[in-house]
């Protein structure tokens, strides 16, 4: 289960910064990039600003849900540790005092 949703994560991802580097920045269209205005008619009349935001709302919104998911399935107290050479036990301020 933590694979499918570690992996899940990821092109989720890799997914959010690709739809975050295709919008338009303010201040120019996207056929602007491409060289002409005849690109912004493959999403319909009112342009791919509609579509893209509700993509990154999506993809924002299974992000957040994968990271809260995979947080809570390695933060159970049953689930090794992913470096377990560099963790060192903790001891108590009794037996360091007591020292």
């Amino acid at each position: 289960m933590i694979t499918l949703l570690l992996t899940l994560h990821i092109i989720v991802c890799i997914a959010l910064i690709i739809i975050v580097l295709l919008q338009a920045g303010k201040g120019a269209e996207a056929g602007a990039s491409f060289g002409g205005g005849a690109s912004q008619t493959v999403f319909g009349a009112s342009g791919g600003r509609n579509f893209m935001s509700k993509m990154t709302t999506w993809a924002a919104v299974l992000f957040m849900l994968t990271s809260l998911s995979l947080t809570y399935f390695y933060g159970k107290p049953g689930v090794d540790s992913l470096m377990p050479d560099q963790v060192q036990p903790v001891q108590s301020q009794q037996q360091q005092s007591a020292e």
